[in-house]
C-alpha cells in the first residue's frame, strides 16, 4: 500500500495546480466574452465570430475537465481517508503504484480501466 502523507502531498499539489489551472481558464473564458460584449459579433456572417466561438467553446471544454479532474482529486483524497485508495473499484486489486503515478486519481486498475464501463 502507498505511503499515505505522500499520496495526500502529491494529491494536494495536484489539486492546488488544478486549481491555478480553473483560475486562468475562467479568466480567460470571462475575457473571450467581454471582448465579444464590445463589438456586436455575428458568428454566421462576421468572418472571425466563427472562431471566436470556437475559442470560447474551446477554453469552456478545458474547464469542464479541469474541474472534473478536481472532483476526482478530492474523491481521491476521501479514498485515501477511508483507506480505499489504490484498491481497485471493479476487482477489488490494488492498483499498481506507476498506475498511481501517472494518474493519482484513478480509481481502476489497468485490466478494468480498459474493460470499460461498469
Amino acid at each position: 500500500m502507498p505511503d499515505n502523507a505522500a499520496v495526500e502531498e502529491r494529491l494536494a499539489a495536484e489539486r492546488a495546480a488544478t486549481l491555478t489551472q480553473i483560475e486562468a481558464l475562467t479568466r480567460d473564458f470571462q475575457s473571450i466574452v467581454d471582448a465579444n460584449a464590445l463589438v456586436a459579433v455575428d458568428d454566421e456572417h462576421d468572418p472571425d465570430g466563427s472562431s471566436t466561438a470556437f475559442e470560447r467553446a474551446h477554453v469552456s471544454s478545458l474547464l469542464t475537465r479541469a474541474r472534473l479532474h478536481l472532483e476526482h482529486l478530492d474523491e481521491a483524497l476521501v479514498r485515501l481517508s477511508e483507506g480505499r485508495y489504490g484498491i481497485c473499484e471493479r476487482c477489488g486489486a490494488e492498483i499498481p503504484p506507476e498506475r498511481l503515478e501517472v494518474r493519482p486519481a484513478s480509481t481502476r486498475c489497468v485490466g478494468c480501466a480498459g474493460a470499460g464501463p461498469r
